[in-house]
């Protein structure tokens, strides 16, 4: 720009001379002078002569005047963004210098961000935790756009001052990028050190989860063997299977099957007050046949048998709250079919699937009634109540053993089920509770 002054000054110089020539008769001239480059130019110029001037040099003087004023109005600029540029290296100097502190100090004082995090979080949380890294990642982030943008500024300062003819150093300017990259990569790397720090807390978080959930599963586990009493057993046979919803999931089941049988007889206790109608105390379905064998009373109707699909009424009452004892006798010579309650036979009938076998194979369901082998169950069709002492045996027993057992003179385990602990599993939230034989269940209400 002062060589560009000079120019104007020499041009100015010869231009006035010309004219000096055509109107002076003593041929005035002006001479041009070389000059520093950092120097005043007004102390090198001329004297103006006070003379009359055509409007032509007066347009030349201001443009002179004019551009003394840029020349001190840039230096002054100049002056300006330097300590600017030094006032923010400082600054850059100490933010750099507070970040490496701030690391150097997290990574020393790691054990106490977790301390101070404890005593305000008031309660243990599986060990010493650190302070927030979103927080820190958040403060971080906030101090690196700061930085950011008075690089934005320094930069466009630095296009005006290009604009206008000032120089700006470009060393200053490498450096100042290379401090913000490098601030830059501290930012990230701490921000790595937190995710790991985060990822690593998570993992300790999940398998202290993992570790309580395994302590609550043994503990239910406990406390359902409680519940069903395996543990409280005088004798194997002396428990009782509890269902006391309606329900489609509440059930039990013998894990023993029935063989090929031409004639059985079934005995139960039973207690319920279930209304309208206790349900299905038991069923027995094949492949092919879900109602092989079914008592079952659902709704209003009758307590029924059900041997192959075909259906006999019972003259049977046990929905008063109170303990029964039940047995169905039954032969595939003529379908007969007895029902004895409490020891007496209440009813008798044929023609209930006569000369059919009971197929072998198959599935005894306590509690409910079998749409498929083994499944798909109806709650409206469930038992509600309570049964002990479920025995099956392949024969028809004689009405004097019926009535020694309802009257608890003698035991007589079924030949085929035999009702003991290891031969009965309950599923859904069925128990199964400890039962002295004849001495909590005779008529209790």
């Amino acid at each position: 720009m002062l060589a560009f002054l000079a120019g104007l000054m020499c041009f100015f110089a010869l231009g006035g001379g010309s004219v000096a020539r055509g109107q002076d008769a003593k041929g005035t001239r002006f001479v041009c002078t070389s000059i520093p480059i950092d120097a005043d130019p007004s102390c090198h110029l001329p004297p103006i002569p006070m003379q009359s001037t055509s409007p032509q040099e007066d347009d030349l003087r201001n443009t002179v005047m004019q551009l003394r004023e840029t020349i001190l109005q840039q230096k002054e600029t100049i002056v300006n963004q330097r300590e600017t540029i030094k006032e923010l290296t400082g600054k850059l100097t100490r933010c750099e210098s507070a970040s490496e502190t701030t690391i150097l100090d997290a990574k020393y004082n790691q054990g106490s961000w977790r301390k101070d995090f404890s005593k305000t979080s008031g309660k243990d949380t599986m060990g010493d935790l650190p302070r927030n890294p979103s927080e820190t990642i958040d403060n971080l982030g906030r101090t690196m756009q700061s930085l950011k943008d008075r690089l934005e500024n320094l930069e466009q300062q630095q296009m005006r001052a290009n604009m206008s003819g000032a120089a700006f150093p470009n060393e200053l300017r490498d450096l100042l990028q290379r401090r913000l990259g490098d601030l830059e990569n501290q930012l990230l790397n701490k921000v790595s050190e937190l995710e790991d720090e985060k990822s690593m807390l998570y993992n300790e978080t999940a398998a202290h989860r993992h570790r309580t959930d395994a302590a609550l599963n043994t503990l239910l586990e406990r406390i359902t063997e409680l519940e069903k009493g395996n543990s409280g057993f005088k004798s194997p046979e002396d428990f009782k299977v509890s269902l006391p919803l309606r329900t489609n999931y509440l059930y039990g089941r013998i894990k023993k099957s029935l063989p090929e049988m031409y004639a059985f007889t079934v005995c139960m206790w039973l207690k319920s007050s279930a209304s309208p109608g206790i349900g299905t105390p038991f069923s027995y379905g094949v492949p092919g046949q879900a109602n092989e064998i079914v008592l079952i009373e659902w709704g209003n109707n009758a307590i029924e048998l059900l041997i192959n699909d075909k259906v006999a009424q019972l003259p049977l009452s046990v929905s008063d709250g109170r303990w029964h004892h039940i047995c169905i006798t039954w032969t595939t010579r003529d379908g007969l079919w007895e029902a004895y309650q409490d020891g007496e036979k209440l009813g008798s009938g044929e023609n209930l699937a006569p000369w059919h076998p009971i197929k072998p194979g198959g599935v005894i369901i306590l509690g409910q009634e079998q749409d498929t082998v083994g499944g798909r169950f109806d709650a409206t069709q469930a038992f509600v109540g309570e049964m002990t002492q479920f025995n099956i045996w392949d024969r028809v027993l004689k009405a004097q053993d019926i009535m020694s057992m309802a009257n608890c003179s003698s035991n007589m385990p079924g030949n085929v089920i035999p009702w003991v602990d290891n031969n009965v599993d309950v599923f859904g939230g069925a128990t199964k509770w400890a039962l002295e034989m004849c001495e909590d269940r005779l008529y209790d209400s």
